[in-house]
């Protein structure tokens, strides 16, 4: 199973990353620098498979939240450097969940509660329509406001399955 941790921060370099001496693939992937408000310094390997929410171009300065498997290895160097699963270029009014959601879609923190309504876009990865039930799934939650209620509950705009 996936455990999905995060770090926000903006982003403060964009390079290209080679993943062999002879890198077939010069330009597929990314190296993403990004820096917290503690000043703490995460590198994101972006790949061609690394999902972006709402599919969004990301630049220098831009704030973003980045998530990543916290059970794969990772190199030891400084400053840490993690595979992204899933980029947000964070926004107001939005909020984004990566996690698993079990049977009652509550996530594994138990701090969310997913109600799902008519107007509840389910969508896969490549933008299709998800037509399956979302329970015991990995999922990206895009939410507004939720309640003060442990777990707090929203009726998100969309989700996106990670099948």
């Amino acid at each position: 199973m996936i455990n999905f941790i995060s770090f926000q921060g903006t982003v403060t370099m964009i390079s290209d990353f080679m993943i062999s001496p002879n890198d077939e693939g010069k330009g597929c992937y990314k190296l993403f620098s990004v820096q917290n408000r503690d000043g703490s310094f995460v590198n994101f390997v972006i790949s061609p498979t690394t999902y972006f929410v709402n599919h969004e171009m990301i630049s220098i300065g831009d704030s973003v939240t980045g998530y990543y498997d916290g059970n794969a290895p990772v190199p030891l160097i400084f400053p840490p450097q993690y595979r992204a699963l899933v980029m947000v270029k964070d926004r107001p009014y939005q909020n984004v969940k990566v996690d698993f959601f079990n049977s009652q879609l509550v996530s594994s923190d138990g701090q969310l509660k997913l109600n799902i309504s008519q107007f509840t876009h389910l969508l896969l990865t490549n933008s299709q329509a998800f037509t399956g039930n979302p329970a015991n799934r990995n999922l990206i939650v895009v939410y507004g406001p939720s309640t003060r209620s442990i777990p707090a509950q929203t009726t998100p705009s969309q989700i996106i399955v990670l099948c």
